[in-house]
């Protein structure tokens, strides 16, 4: 009898060991991204609920707060590029693993004790910590990832592994829903410093496994493209391979143009809960919607992911994101209501974190080591909190100049215009990606003939 789930995940066995551990691996990740993030989100709205924080000449609430903690996410974001890169010359795969992980280690053991009794240092500090980890330890698994497999084994493995993030979306979420109220932060930062930890064995296995069959690569860096790197600076070297590239830029532009979306969707969110709720129930709230959000993605990733990108192409996978905003933007702009506002994020991030995010992974995957780790560091890290930046720009100015809630839903004109020029880059980018794929795969098929000849 035919295994039923095959249509979602066709993977051949000798690719199940790696894909298990990859699998475990994007899972703990994500469970912990989904512990810090309504942990700092929900830390930063409260702390600044009632009094609102002086900025030079402005007062801001809380939600405009954490817009200008976006901002000062791209500074931190371009610290992170400089750094990945340079570590790339010299570390790949499990390594970079080891290296990461062992920082965000000792940033847990600090704000155990900071959090405790929490001043406005250690709230705008750990809200950046919270995206510094997902920016370093997502772009540290893809690299990972993407440099360990072939571009038609990443549209079967994909599905799978993505479906460790989601369920670990999941699990984090439904963890923190239940105890969010009665765990104390230095509690929940202890058990991701136990997680971080388990990441780290797990990479090492899954390092060797890769190391004893590594996949073809598209080309070998000669020599002297080695010693001319040397002498690029590590902030430029990652920009430098992006705009040497249609086909990078292009991703660029898809990852640029969703992250304004995204974080014009979130202040609307936000605000929408801001302006409903008070207290603790703001709290609920985020962690109700999150749990919400994650359950819908994991059925997303489950049932569609993998089916959609063997059968339909990375192009259409790539259509199911911006199809989604688009209705839930049109319907915030006919009623701005609060659980209409609050499943703006479910309209998002449950496509976002499932069939995008596999779907724009595997874009990667048909390119050189170099694009793999620096230009894909470049695009993760700066360009999309470059891009972030310029949402929250555009956030702020209209509700400066109209103060009111129901100013807000008019960002959704924007963002529909966003996405009608999203969806002309993601028609291109697959093209590419095809073409990309098969000179991959004449590549490979030469290699092997000529090792068989030999």
């Amino acid at each position: 009898m035919a295994n039923p789930f095959k249509v979602f995940v066709n993977i051949k066995k000798e690719e199940l060991p790696l894909s298990l551990l990859m699998f475990s691996y994007f899972f703990l990740v994500i469970t912990s991204f989904w512990i810090l993030k309504p942990l700092k989100k929900t830390l930063f709205i409260t702390y600044y609920d009632q009094t609102g924080v002086d900025i030079l000449f402005w007062h801001l609430r809380g939600s405009q707060a954490e817009l200008v903690a976006k901002v000062l996410n791209m500074f931190v974001a371009f610290a992170a590029v400089v750094i990945f890169t340079w570590l790339t010359r010299k570390y790949h795969r499990q390594q970079l693993t080891f290296i990461f992980s062992g920082f965000i280690i000792l940033a847990y053991v600090i704000y155990g004790f900071l959090l405790e009794s929490p001043g406005d240092l250690t709230i705008w500090t750990f809200y950046l910590f919270g995206d510094l980890f997902s920016t370093l330890m997502v772009a540290t698994f893809f690299a990972f990832m993407n440099d360990s497999v072939t571009p038609e084994a990443a549209k079967r493995l994909y599905g799978l592994v993505g479906l460790g993030g989601v369920l670990g979306g999941v699990i984090g979420t439904t963890f923190v829903r239940v105890w969010v109220d009665s765990v104390a932060p230095r509690t929940w930062l202890m058990i991701t410093l136990v997680i971080a930890l388990v990441i780290m064995i797990i990479a090492k296995y899954a390092g060797k496994l890769v190391d004893k069959n590594p996949p073809q690569r598209l080309e070998e860096k000669p020599q002297s493209a080695e010693i001319e790197e040397k002498t690029v600076n590590p902030a430029f070297e990652g920009a430098k391979l992006v705009f040497n590239s249609k086909y990078l830029l292009a991703i660029a532009g898809i990852v640029g143009l969703y992250e304004i979306v995204s974080t014009i969707m979130d202040f609307q969110f936000t605000s929408t809960i801001e302006h409903y709720l008070d207290g603790p129930a703001i709290g609920r709230q985020f962690s109700i919607i999150f749990n919400i959000t994650n359950i819908v993605g994991m059925f997303v990733q489950l049932f569609l992911t993998s089916f959609i990108m063997t059968r339909f192409g990375l192009k259409t996978a790539l259509m199911f994101l911006p199809l989604a905003i688009i209705i839930g933007s049109a319907g915030f702009i006919m009623f701005p209501v609060l659980w209409i506002g609050s499943l703006l994020n479910t309209a998002d991030n449950g496509f976002s974190y499932s069939i995008n995010q596999s779907a724009k992974e595997t874009l990667y995957v048909p390119t050189t080591r170099d694009e793999k780790y620096k230009a894909k560091a470049f695009i993760d890290m700066f360009v999309q909190r470059f891009a972030k930046a310029i949402a929250v720009l555009l956030s702020l100015s209209i509700t400066m100049i109209f103060t009111d809630y129901s100013s807000v839903k008019w960002l959704s004109v924007a963002t529909l215009i966003v996405v009608i020029i999203w969806i002309f880059i993601v028609r291109f980018v697959g093209k590419e990606f095809n073409k990309l794929s098969d000179t991959n795969l004449n590549a490979s098929t030469a290699q092997l003939q000529q090792d068989h000849k030999r």
